[in-house]
């Protein structure tokens, strides 16, 4: 797995806004969910959707912007493909019932997870202070690992396990985002972006 994604400093002190917004997306999806513990499934579905494919967009646009004259930069667009595709489809059935929306979240974390963990990966060799990725990754499966191997929990569980997610994830990004922003004024001039 590892050797699918390559990760260039570059293009991540360059986008390290779509990774702090992503962040922030979540940050606010996981509060908006904490405040209405007893929302409706339908809402709930609406919002992971919205979520999803916001946070698939930025990792799309991301991608495309680091496209040339890199390699492997189709493991962060397929990442942002899934959640976009997940998101879509939450959208567009939301009659989900809580079991399938369970293994929809479910199957949404692990494969984000695993793409933050084999990024994080090859982040180490560049830069220090991967761990927040590879941390997030690790949330990411375990948290879609219990939602899988447990799917039959109680909605008002489902909401607080979701929340609490996404709260923690968002604040991991966030703190990502800004250490690689840092990084745009501590890499030598012939590393730092031309933007």
């Amino acid at each position: 797995m590892v050797a699918i994604v390559e990760i260039n400093i570059e293009s991540l002190v360059k986008n390290w806004w779509a990774v702090a917004l992503r962040g922030a997306a979540a940050l606010i999806f996981g509060i908006l969910i904490a405040l209405w513990p007893n929302i409706g499934l339908t809402a709930l579905v609406l919002l992971f959707g919205s979520f999803a494919i916001v946070a698939g967009v930025f990792n799309v646009i991301a991608a495309v912007g680091r496209r040339r004259g890199e390699r492997r930069w189709w493991a962060l667009l397929l990442e942002g493909l899934v959640s976009v595709a997940v998101g879509a489809v939450t959208l567009i059935m939301p009659e989900l019932t809580a079991l399938a929306l369970a293994y929809v979240i479910a199957a949404w974390g692990i494969l984000t997870g695993i793409f933050e963990i084999a990024a994080a990966i090859m982040l180490r060799r560049q830069i220090r202070g991967e761990w927040w990725l590879a941390l997030a990754g690790v949330l990411s499966v375990a948290f879609g690992a219990v939602l899988a191997i447990w799917p039959g929990v109680g909605a008002l569980a489902l909401v607080l396990w979701i929340s609490a997610y996404a709260i923690v994830l968002g604040i991991l990004l966030i703190a990502l985002g800004f250490k690689l922003r840092r990084l745009r004024f501590e890499l030598p001039d012939a590393v730092v972006l031309h933007a």
